[in-house]
């Protein structure tokens, strides 16, 4: 099926995930809204949450999508059942494919969690964990400064290596050997938060694993890209489009990318 891959999130993280579809998937177009006007979703409330995820998913279903990857953590623990219940497309969360990968990596079954306040708070990594294992032993920590952080474009150098190492002192002795990266927009700031941990503990984001679950779905119910030509990918920003744009070059070489600007206050097809 020749239709694109919608990707959404709360702002720049999610392209963590959307530029794991394009090396996993190259044949497949991504359609990606970013929500930076709005960011950081993890203070807000689960109502303001959900209203903003879905006016996400309402822009990319003008465009027909056949796929709603929900690449923030915060929207997926709101809205991830809600939509596969409303939608007639496959929705992907990133979530539990994040739990997955920690599972198959953990050698004692103690993993630490850290992600937006709105996330460690609805303990969907604790659930989506202790599905999998019941045996599995879970410290979760909010660091709320991190999304910010990444939003500004400071991935590096010395606030970022204050901040994070301020963030993650509650975790210095921890029993655990595996960390979730539990946002996004985590895996920009991975080699500070590394650098702040443990030596024997393993950082692992979803990315991989989503990208995984996104090719399994395609493939089981043939909706598989079968155009020959080269996909053309489309990105839309709540926020302005030129910093947007530099980050998409600078930080994810996505020098030919096609971004917009965007406005979804009040896009609401359907009271939900």
């Amino acid at each position: 099926m020749d239709k694109p891959i919608g990707v959404i999130d709360s702002g720049y993280g999610g392209l963590t995930v959307a530029t794991e579809l394009m090396r996993q998937l190259p044949k497949e177009a991504i359609y990606y809204v970013g929500d930076s006007k709005r960011c950081p979703y993890g203070p807000r409330s689960v109502e303001e949450v959900r209203r903003y995820t879905w006016e996400m998913i309402d822009h990319l279903l003008t465009f027909e999508v056949k796929m709603i990857v929900i690449a923030c953590n915060t929207a997926t623990a709101v809205v991830l059942h809600e939509a596969r219940q409303q939608l007639d497309i496959p929705v992907v969360g990133v979530i539990q494919p994040g739990a997955i990968t920690a599972m198959k990596v953990t050698n004692n079954q103690q993993i630490a969690v850290i992600g937006t306040t709105g996330t460690i708070k609805s303990q969907a990594y604790s659930l989506a964990l202790s599905s999998i294992s019941e045996d599995v032993q879970v410290e979760s920590l909010a660091c709320p400064l991190f999304v910010p952080l990444v939003e500004q474009g400071i991935i590096a150098g010395e606030e970022a290596e204050l901040i994070v190492k301020e963030s993650l002192e509650p975790l210095q002795n921890g029993t655990y050997d595996t960390l979730i990266l539990g946002c996004t927009h985590y895996p920009l700031l991975k080699p500070i938060i590394e650098h702040n941990l443990p030596s024997h503990v393993t950082v692992i984001s979803s990315g991989e694993e989503t990208a995984r679950e996104v090719s399994s779905v395609l493939f089981h119910q043939s909706l598989n890209r079968t155009a020959g030509q080269t996909p053309q990918h489309r990105f839309f920003t709540t926020g302005a489009a030129k910093p947007f744009e530099a980050f998409a070059r600078d930080r994810f070489n996505l020098i030919s990318a096609q971004i917009e600007s965007i406005t979804l206050d009040h896009r609401l097809k359907v009271e939900r």
